[in-house]
C-alpha cells in the first residue's frame, strides 16, 4: 500500500530512453520525479526538466518495450516506468503568456531576452536552421513549450507545431518535475533550475506556494521532500519580492 501511495502521489522513477536531453541526462539514466508538489497547485516553471504524458502522438512509430516479470514488479512499485505509459522528458522553456523565438542558429529568445544556455549539448546551436527550428510562438495559459538539451537530436515542441496543441504541452499532461539523477550511482546528482532563467526582465513566473501536509514514508520520499520544501520557500520568497 505504501509503495502504491509513493508511486501515485509522491515520487516515481523514470528511465531515460533517448539522447534528446544530453548531456544533462544520458540514455539509461534513472531520474526521480516529484509528483507531490503538483497536487498542491505548483505549476511547471521555466528551466525545469519535466516528465509528461505524450500530448498528441509524439511517440508514434517508437518501439513498445516488453518488460520481463521482474521489471513489471519494479514498475508497479514505482522503481521503473510502466511499459503502458507513453511519457517524455524535456526542459520547460516557456510557460503560459511567454513568447519564445528562434532565429537562425540562436540564441533562443524568451520574452525578448536572449538566453545563455550552458546546458545545451556541446557542438549544438541553441536554434536549428531548418524549417521547424525557426519559429515565434506565444504560449497559451495552461500550456508549456518544451525543448531537449540536445537541440539537434530532440523531437520536441518545435517539431509538433502541426498537432492539435500546436506543439504546446498541456499542463495537465505533466507528471512532475525530475529532481534527482538516481542511477547509475556514479551519475547521481540533482537537477536544479539553471541561473539562465533568473535574469532580470524575463518575466514573473506564477508559482503557487506549496503546503506540505502529507506524512512521508520511504527512502525515495526523503529524496524528494527537501527539494519540495525548497520550492515552497522559493515561491514564498518570490511572492514577497
Amino acid at each position: 500500500m505504501l509503495a502504491l501511495l509513493i508511486k501515485t502521489f509522491l515520487v516515481q522513477a523514470f528511465s531515460i530512453p533517448s539522447d534528446s536531453m544530453q548531456n544533462t541526462l544520458q540514455r539509461g539514466d534513472r531520474v526521480l520525479v516529484d509528483k507531490l508538489t503538483p497536487w498542491f497547485g505548483s505549476k511547471p516553471e521555466r528551466g525545469e526538466v519535466v516528465v509528461f504524458h505524450d500530448p498528441d502522438n509524439w511517440l508514434a512509430g517508437e518501439p513498445t518495450p516488453h518488460p520481463n516479470p521482474v521489471q513489471k514488479v519494479l514498475s508497479w512499485i514505482g522503481l521503473m516506468p510502466s511499459a503502458d505509459e507513453k511519457d517524455l522528458i524535456k526542459r520547460v522553456i516557456g510557460v503560459g503568456g511567454d513568447t519564445v523565438e528562434c532565429k537562425n542558429t540562436g540564441p533562443l529568445i524568451v520574452n525578448g531576452k536572449a538566453l545563455n544556455e550552458p546546458y545545451v549539448y556541446a557542438g549544438n546551436t541553441p536554434c536549428s536552421d531548418d524549417g521547424s527550428g525557426q519559429f515565434k510562438v506565444t504560449v497559451p495559459q495552461g500550456y508549456i513549450w518544451v525543448m531537449g538539451d540536445h537541440r539537434q537530436n530532440s523531437s520536441d515542441s518545435r517539431y509538433h507545431q502541426q498537432d492539435k496543441n500546436h506543439g504546446m504541452v498541456p499542463v495537465d499532461k505533466v507528471v512532475g518535475r525530475a529532481i534527482v539523477k538516481a542511477w547509475p550511482i556514479n551519475r547521481w546528482g540533482t537537477l536544479p533550475v539553471p541561473g539562465t532563467f533568473d535574469q532580470p526582465g524575463l518575466g514573473q513566473q506564477s508559482t503557487a506556494a506549496v503546503s506540505l501536509s502529507v506524512a512521508p514514508g520511504g527512502v525515495a520520499v526523503a529524496a524528494v521532500l527537501p527539494v519540495a520544501v525548497w520550492r515552497r520557500r522559493r515561491a514564498v520568497k518570490a511572492t514577497r519580492d
